[in-house]
């Protein structure tokens, strides 16, 4: 995850309170419980960016050494199978 759990949750109160200044949702109970709604929002979206690159990792860590013998760069390679997996799954990274 790119961003701290400190800046999700700031984040997570400026978007609550420019919603309420604009008065572009209703909400009747609490804007804390809100926020809290919001951060586990912007968690879960970016939790899913790890999950993947988690994912090809172990996918490529099999054949490590079929890419080593055949000189392929690592990191580009890591790049094509994340971006492949994205597409297949309808992701927006």
């Amino acid at each position: 995850m790119r961003l701290t759990k400190d800046e999700v949750g700031r984040l997570s109160k400026k978007i609550v309170r420019r919603l309420m200044s604009k008065h572009l949702l209703i909400w009747d109970e609490g804007e804390e419980k809100l926020e809290g709604i919001v951060n586990a929002i912007i968690t879960n979206d970016l939790m899913v960016e790890d999950q993947l690159n988690e994912e090809v990792k172990l996918l490529l860590e099999a054949r490590t050494k079929e890419y080593e013998r055949s000189m392929m760069d690592y990191g580009r390679v890591f790049q094509m199978v994340k971006t492949k997996l994205a597409r297949e799954r309808g992701l927006i990274l």
